[in-house]
């Protein structure tokens, strides 16, 4: 998938803004959902900060019953695609199927001349039956430090492994370094790029130009309310998205 056509799939020439929702159950999930539906957010993802996946697995269930066109995506903390694919695959047999997986670990090394585990991930997803989107985590907060000198290097090689790189700055609501970026739009060349930290309506236009999608839960989130969308943050940053994607005169 390269920029364009990630661009076309959500309707949104600017960078794609996905409200990330901490669920602590179904009716909390689909009163955030709600919001960022009303406000025109093109997508969603839920994650499982405060529970086991098999303690999210029938809130996911009844949330995708209730809302089965918006498009949703997930993360189970800290699972990759070695034991999240399964699992999707057998929701999507099941009917609830999801539209796209975040993985905060890849399985991408750098200092290494071939990617086995990335290559394993791979394999399971194909076997697993489920065709959504996999976001995958490179040079990602929580996980092994990459050297900045090899970040252009990592998102060049994780480009076949995954519809869009996702890289974080240091820790949840730390924006990344804009040396960063920079180095994984060189790495990526036309493939599309995600962010998952530190985007707020006040620096969002900083990484506009070389950023696909935000995924992004505090910096819209009411202050100090790690669950709940404050609807002007989010209306802010969508209204930027927009402006920054509208034809010039």
């Amino acid at each position: 998938m390269d920029r364009s056509a990630f661009h076309r799939l959500f309707k949104s020439p600017g960078p794609v803004v996905t409200p990330v929702i901490h669920v602590l159950g179904a009716a909390q999930a689909l009163r955030n959902i709600s919001t960022a539906a009303r406000l025109g957010a093109p997508g969603i993802f839920l994650i499982n900060h405060d529970f086991p996946v098999d303690q999210f697995l029938p809130i996911l269930r009844e949330v995708r019953a209730a809302c089965p066109d918006i498009w949703l995506g997930v993360n189970f903390l800290a699972q990759s695609g070695r034991s999240a694919f399964p699992v999707l695959g057998q929701l999507a047999a099941e009917g609830f199927a999801l539209d796209a997986y975040w993985a905060d670990d890849a399985g991408m090394d750098e200092r290494q001349p071939t990617q086995s585990e990335a290559e394993a991930i791979a394999a399971i997803r194909d076997a697993s039956g489920w065709r959504g989107l996999y976001f995958g985590g490179v040079c990602f907060k929580k996980q092994r430090p990459v050297d900045p000198a090899l970040n252009e290097h990592s998102a060049h090689i994780a480009r076949p492994f995954m519809e869009v790189v996702t890289t974080s700055g240091l820790a949840t609501g730390h924006a990344a370094d804009m040396d960063k970026i920079t180095a994984f739009r060189r790495g990526l060349g036309p493939a599309p790029l995600a962010v998952a930290s530190g985007i707020t309506p006040d620096n969002a236009a900083s990484y506009a130009a070389d950023v696909d999608c935000f995924l992004v839960a505090t910096g819209i989130n009411h202050p100090g309310d790690f669950y709940t969308i404050d609807p002007a943050r989010l209306a802010a940053l969508l209204d930027l998205s927009r402006d920054f994607g509208a034809p010039r005169p």
